[in-house]
């Protein structure tokens, strides 16, 4: 699946990374949040491989992101539904739609799906807000400072992007 783990690094995107997978287990992920449940659904939406499939679902799964139901007893079948976990990717599925509907990744030069709001038929895009007052703070305003976590490295990096902030 990759050649190099990301376990232990002092990093969220590297955490997440790990705990996702790959490029296969995102259009899982996308699949699963689009209301697709069945292997065989999943495996004819994006043409994945069947081991690369069964591969990819364990690996979800062992994560916390993916879960099996069985449906039918005979033979024995299952579904697969996104746990709360799994849920709380929408984020990342729907930064990356807009990424590549901005710089039109697929080459197809229109985007294939649009998100909406349900009331107004407005076209909505993924915002960082201010939880205080509910507004989306633009990006030049957005500031990186370590966390509670944050090792040396970290730190230093940080101090590196923001000479002279207060950490």
């Amino acid at each position: 699946m990759k050649s190099k783990s990301f376990a232990g690094m002092r990093c969220s995107i590297a955490g997440a990374l790990e705990a996702i997978g790959d490029r296969w287990a995102i259009l899982v992920l996308r699949d699963l949040a689009l209301g697709l449940s069945r292997y065989d659904e999943l495996q004819a939406s994006s043409g994945i491989p069947n081991t690369t499939l069964s591969t990819r679902l364990k690996h979800l799964e062992a994560h916390g992101l993916v879960e099996k139901r069985p449906y039918q007893d005979n033979p024995p079948r299952h579904a697969y539904a996104l746990t709360e976990k799994g849920r709380d990717l929408w984020k990342v599925t729907t930064a990356l739609r807009e990424w590549g509907d901005r710089w039109d990744a697929t080459g197809y030069g229109a985007p294939t799906v649009e998100v909406v709001d349900r009331d107004t038929g407005r076209d909505l895009t993924l915002a960082l807000v201010d939880p205080q007052t509910g507004r989306a703070v633009p990006r030049e305003r957005i500031q990186y400072r370590p966390g509670p976590g944050a090792d040396d490295l970290v730190k230093a990096l940080l101090d590196k992007l923001n000479p002279g902030a207060a950490a």
